[in-house]
């Protein structure tokens, strides 16, 4: 169980994550859906350890929640210049040499043998999700997984979540897209101005893209009315 408690972080003196709290299980997907800005970032990198805490607490059984655990996936994945894909992959399986170089980039179809500094947005995507796999941690966080790759990806990476579920690894990811969240996810938090306004779960989706597209049609309809007059 990775359970977050009253989680405060701030970037000086803006207040960017007010007191989250949530809890994630084992053998679940959990998606965090928000605009642009909202603290998905803030809160995945929280829970790494690469951002500071104002107060709160992060357990993950019982003990704080520690980088060892976690494999995470960046929006922006970073690479050290001049390394080939199958290199970054090597250099992640160094604890984990049962990882199936090969046999994995089957699914992916990436040119291991490139340079990663040659490579698409899509690809760079696909060889870090690879590595995130290759660490075998018990804590997966993908942040904005699906911007950047293809549908024939998007797809594969939804149905690798679906197969890791079943090993019992807990697993958050974002979006600000409802849909994404919607064809993996088991729940999903949606956060709001640094506050989760309310977890649904599968059968409240509906409720949850109705909420949004209400939302988003008040701003569009109160912006573009002088506009279009």
């Amino acid at each position: 169980m990775l359970s977050i408690k009253d989680l405060k972080v701030s970037y000086g003196s803006q207040e960017v994550l007010k007191g989250l709290n949530l809890e994630f299980k084992p053998g679940e997907v959990h998606g965090i859906l928000g605009m642009n800005g909202a603290g998905k970032s803030t809160f995945f990198h929280t829970l790494y350890g690469t951002k500071g805490i104002d107060s709160g607490e992060c357990h993950y059984n019982g003990d704080w929640v520690n980088y060892r655990d976690i494999g995470l996936l960046e929006t922006r994945p970073y690479f050290y210049p001049y390394m080939k894909g199958k290199e970054y992959i090597q250099l992640l399986t160094m604890h984990n040499p049962k990882f199936d170089i090969e046999g994995w980039n089957q699914l992916f179809e990436l040119p291991l043998n490139q340079l990663i500094d040659n490579y698409s947005t899509g690809m760079k995507k696909k060889v870090a999700f690879m590595g995130m796999l290759a660490l075998d941690r018990p804590i997966l966080i993908l942040d904005e997984p699906f911007n950047g790759v293809d549908l024939e990806s998007n797809e594969k990476i939804i149905q690798i979540l679906t197969h890791l579920k079943k090993q019992n690894k807990i697993i958050l990811l974002s979006s600000h897209i409802i849909q994404a969240l919607a064809d993996v996810a088991d729940k999903i938090s949606y956060l709001k101005d640094g506050k989760i306004v309310q977890t649904y779960t599968q059968e409240d989706f509906g409720q949850l893209h109705q909420l949004i597209s209400e939302m988003v049609k008040l701003d569009v309809d109160e912006k573009i009315q002088h506009l279009l007059d």
